[in-house]
């Protein structure tokens, strides 16, 4: 079994044989999965658009970008995008006690980018668990499909709340 951690701005696709873990803040992570192939991959984006200067290469440190990587994957896979589970996390406040400054929103932009630029490539996001305070751990399952959970709240008091959530789809 391979196991591959993301840091921000990285993105992986694999098949069965492939975990996928990552830590969140205000980042987002897409993750998506080909049930009956058992491919599938995720992204961690630190920015939900890139600025309007454009490099020759795409940068997974952007929503935009991060996606249209995930989208070329599918295609090398000759999979098509709507036969992917998609599954969205991620876009927690970090700071809390900042309730109205830039950076306390920049989770809540990034899920908005996430949900937009799916929807502009015709893709539906089957489960979320975004925005909130705190961070959130992943582990994706290639194999099953399984996405194991850990959400922190980072609000005052409340340090040692952890939620344990197992899905699939």
């Amino acid at each position: 079994m391979m196991d591959i951690l993301l840091r921000p701005g990285e993105f992986h696709f694999g098949d069965r044989h492939t975990r996928i873990r990552t830590l969140l803040g205000s980042c987002v992570s897409l993750v998506l999965w080909h049930r009956q192939r058992q491919i599938g991959g995720m992204c961690h984006f630190i920015l939900p658009y890139r600025p309007s200067l454009r490099a020759n290469r795409p940068d997974a440190r952007y929503g935009d970008d991060a996606i249209l990587l995930l989208l070329n994957e599918i295609h090398a896979a000759q999979a098509a995008p709507g036969e992917f589970h998609v599954r969205l996390f991620g876009g927690g406040n970090m700071f809390p006690a900042m309730a109205r400054s830039e950076g306390s929103q920049i989770g809540r932009k990034n899920v908005e980018a996430a949900r937009h630029i799916l929807a502009g490539h015709g893709m539906h996001i089957d489960e979320e668990h975004v925005e909130g305070c705190g961070h959130r751990h992943l582990l994706f399952d290639i194999s099953d499909g399984h996405v194991l959970l850990r959400h922190a709240s980072s609000k005052p008091g409340d340090e040692q709340a952890w939620d344990v959530v197992v899905e699939k789809v």
